[in-house]
């Protein structure tokens, strides 16, 4: 069984601002101290999925800076280049016609390129089981995050009755982000996971799933059928993706599949959608703080602090980020921090590229 790997690297990452910018954005960034997030998610997979096997999909800004951060065990022609970005269902369409262009038939495990998973041999435990049914049963196959609180930041899916294994169910459901009291109803039920944005599947099966649910996607495609790997294949693109539709997968297919398979995943997992997540990334000290600068405190807890070689100095402060740039400083309350995503539109409105 022939195995792929697509890792959707397009994203600009704006609640990480001032880090995350438009050609820097959150997967290239090295938040540990390790490597940068993409290479992190390269590598957790690669003792089931070759290098060779592993594609990248990532949009013409951004294209150059991945290539400088990129690990060099991937090859050149396996980065795809979006000409502009069109959501994850045209990505997704894109990659796996490419790849059954060159390779055929195999199947194709689909992953965000800056989520943490900090217990590597539990997630690729589930990994290749969801590759063995997805390969088996020709269905798409999602891992199901086991919440261990009720987030209101997180889509949900409920599970249905066991199919082919005892720690396979179905589908029966996805949910949108709830309210805190809905959220803790679900974690109470035992029947709902978080959404990983993690989709294993066959890739005959991606592409008749976008030709079935998302037909003038699909048709638009034909365009550029036979020849995504010739060297007219990029031209072609650059004429077709400004006019396509921009739809997410969870929206325009996974919602509306009726036998998709879920299995529940416990192995340390965390988007790092925001800075109040970045404990799933960096150690916290014995006054709850998360720091990554140059920082002496008194009187400060549970803050996060992240800056460059600049003294940040902060006295009586308590559940509060401090962001510093060369450029920029961000200040916010910490449970406010999926809102800096605002000051990134405020930025764009006034014009203010330079920051971006």
């Amino acid at each position: 069984m022939n195995k792929y790997m697509l890792i959707m690297a397009g994203g600009s990452g704006t609640r990480f601002w001032p880090l995350s910018r438009r050609n820097s954005p959150k997967q290239f960034l090295n938040l540990s101290g390790n490597d940068a997030m993409i290479n992190e998610t390269i590598k957790r997979c690669q003792e089931l999925i070759p290098p060779e096997h592993t594609y990248i999909v990532t949009n013409k800004q951004q294209a150059d800076a991945l290539e400088k951060i990129l690990l060099p065990i991937i090859p050149k022609e396996n980065i795809l280049v979006e000409p502009v970005g069109r959501n994850t269902a045209p990505c997704i369409l894109y990659a796996a016609m490419h790849i059954q262009e060159k390779h055929g038939d195999g199947v194709l495990c689909v992953f965000p390129s800056d989520h943490v998973i900090s217990e590597g041999e539990r997630f690729l435990a589930v990994l290749d089981k969801a590759i063995n049914v997805a390969g088996t049963e020709n269905k798409v196959v999602t891992l199901g995050i086991k919440p261990v609180f009720p987030s209101t930041e997180y889509g949900y899916i409920k599970r249905g009755k066991n199919t082919v294994d005892s720690d396979v169910f179905e589908l029966e459901r996805f949910v949108e982000k709830p309210n805190a009291e809905r959220a803790r109803e679900y974690i109470e039920s035992g029947n709902y996971y978080w959404n990983s944005g993690m989709f294993i599947w066959n890739v005959s099966l991606a592409i008749e799933l976008n030709k079935r649910f998302l037909p003038r996607l699909y048709r638009s495609f034909q365009e550029v059928l036979g020849k995504l790997t010739k060297p007219e294949g990029q031209e072609l693109l650059a004429n077709l993706f400004p006019r396509l539709e921009s739809i997410s997968v969870d929206y325009g297919i996974m919602e509306r599949v009726d036998d998709a398979l879920v299995i529940p995943g416990d192995f340390g997992w965390s988007d790092v959608g925001s800075w109040d997540s970045l404990g799933s990334v960096l150690p916290m000290d014995a006054q709850g703080n998360i720091v990554k600068a140059n920082h002496l405190g008194v009187d400060t807890k549970e803050c996060i602090v992240y800056g460059t070689d600049k003294l940040i100095a902060t006295v009586g402060l308590y559940n509060t980020v401090i962001v510093e740039t060369p450029d920029a400083i961000l200040v916010c309350a910490k449970e406010k921090s999926h809102d800096v995503k605002f000051i990134v539109d405020q930025l764009n409105e006034r014009g203010m590229s330079g920051l971006l």
